[in-house]
């Protein structure tokens, strides 16, 4: 295996990784605060959950980018890449969703939090409350269309 395919595959696997790591606490802390709405008002699980499940997104987006990389280094297709820059080059494209998705799971993970208990309080501005955690959401797509675009275009 060349050191270029190894520099690829450490950016795959960061990219899943710590986007996995930031929505994993995300949606725990999340979901404790859920939890503790819903033993006090079922009702409002549809509506908690949303907001529990919003910072689950960068994880995904980092497994996104992770089969994109796979498919175009040659582990899931492709073929295989044997230049240190040009493997170089993956990590670095991998590296946006990676860093900005750990952080953004992490933030949009408190911010449900506080959303969460305006539902708690209020229920009838669940929509209100929904628009706090989506725009830490906007970074995390940023980062997603950055890895893309960067990885789409290495030759």
């Amino acid at each position: 295996m060349s050191l270029g395919m190894v520099f690829a595959l450490i950016g795959a696997v960061l990219s899943t990784a710590l986007a996995g790591i930031g929505s994993a606490w995300g949606v725990g802390v999340a979901g404790q605060a859920a939890a503790g709405v819903v033993s006090e008002d079922p009702d409002q699980f549809a509506k908690v959950l949303i907001l529990q499940l919003l910072p689950g997104t960068q994880g995904i987006y980092g497994l996104l980018v992770t089969f994109i990389t796979l498919s175009n280094i040659g582990i899931l297709g492709g073929s295989p890449i044997t230049d240190t820059n040009t493997g170089l080059m993956y990590l670095f494209a991998c590296l946006p969703i990676a860093i900005v998705g750990l952080v953004s799971a992490f933030h949009q993970g408190k911010t449900s939090v506080a959303s969460i208990g305006i539902v708690a309080k209020k229920p009838d501005q669940f929509g209100k409350a929904m628009l706090f955690p989506a725009m830490v959401e906007t970074y995390a797509i940023l980062a997603l269309l950055i890895s893309i675009l960067s990885i789409t275009n290495i030759h």
